[in-house]
Parts: C-alpha cells; sequence; structure tokens
C-alpha cells in the first residue's frame, strides 16, 4: 500500500531548500522564529502548514524575494490575500510592512522589583531596577498563561526550599548523652 503524501509537502520541501542554503540547522531557524524545533520538522516534511505568523517570520528569515514569498504563500493554501508584508516592492516604502525579528537575549539580568498584572489571559510580569535617584527602570517584561504561572511558582518555591536547606549550616549530631559515665571506647 502506498504511502499518502503529506498535504504540504510542496510547501515543507521549499523550506527545507531555502534552510539548507544557509546551511542553518534547524534549531537554528526553529529559535530564530522562536518555535519548537519539531514543529519546525513537522512543517519541512509537510506534515504540517505553518500559522501564517509563522511563516511570514520564515519567509522574512530567508530573506526571500517577493515572487518567491509570494509562490511560497500560496503553496500553503491559506484563504484570502497575499499578506502586504510579501506583496511585490512596487509600493513606496511608506506603504509596505516590515516584518521585524529580535534577538533573544540570554544574559541574566538582576533586579530588586517586579510589577504582576493579572488579565484573563494570564500574567505579565515586568521586572525592574531601582537606580541611585530611586527611580524604578523597567529590565525585562515576561507573559504567560495562568497554567505556566502556577508552574513557574511551584518551581520558584521548589528552588527556595533547596536554597534554604543547603544554605543551613552542616554540623555533625553531637554524641548521645551515655548513662552511668559508660564511654564508647574502653581503655585497655
Amino acid at each position: 500500500m502506498k504511502e499518502p503524501k503529506a498535504p504540504f509537502a510542496t510547501l515543507g520541501t521549499h523550506l527545507k531548500y531555502l534552510r539548507e542554503q544557509l546551511k542553518e540547522t534547524m534549531a537554528e531557524v526553529a529559535g530564530a522564529v522562536e518555535i519548537d524545533e519539531l514543529l519546525l520538522e513537522r512543517i519541512e516534511a509537510g506534515e504540517e502548514r505553518p500559522a501564517e505568523d509563522i511563516l511570514l517570520l520564515l519567509i522574512s528569515h530567508f530573506d526571500m524575494q517577493d515572487q518567491e514569498a509570494v509562490q511560497l504563500w500560496e503553496s500553503a493554501g491559506y484563504d484570502g490575500e497575499v499578506p502586504e508584508q510579501i506583496q511585490p516592492k512596487d509600493l513606496p516604502l511608506n506603504q509596505k510592512s516590515i516584518v521585524m525579528l529580535l534577538a533573544v537575549d540570554v544574559r541574566t539580568m538582576y533586579t530588586d522589583g517586579v510589577e504582576v498584572e493579572a488579565t484573563p489571559a494570564g500574567l505579565t510580569l515586568t521586572f525592574t531596577q531601582h537606580s541611585e535617584k530611586n527611580q524604578s527602570s523597567p529590565v525585562a517584561k515576561l507573559g504567560m498563561s495562568t497554567e505556566q504561572a502556577q508552574e513557574v511558582l511551584k518551581a520558584l518555591y521548589h528552588n527556595l526550599e533547596i536554597n534554604k536547606l543547603q544554605s543551613e549550616p552542616k554540623a555533625l549530631p553531637s554524641a548521645p548523652d551515655c548513662p552511668h559515665g559508660e564511654h564508647l571506647h574502653e581503655e585497655g
């Protein structure tokens, strides 16, 4: 029995070709567009169609020319018009949309304050640092679902408890009191 063809094989093959031409690993591309590597693997295999915003990020990451980007978009089979971001560039610059990719900064940022905003969708944490003039400046901002926030809270509590245990002084237990003046060793 012949296996069914992947529904988005043309799209996936083209994306894989672009990645290989740039000599990038799946991890590098997945990290650049902030998706899971397994999702990119399924997209390249033609098993899954990326969300429209993910495909736009991939098009931008691969710096595709207009016509190629339009063909790729059409091979994905989305309903509706081709987005302005990948329309031919005969429009004036001020009429074009621009897709930006931001680099992820993984340095450790130290803070001395946090502001928490809760919405039905989840939480937004704004970490701040006070300056010498007692002004608070944002250092980082994180958003997460309520479920993720609960997991973060559990992890924080768990690690704080471990830290507390590790910071307690370590000492050998004292020798038990021996009744009747007996000693643990005999004198000979």
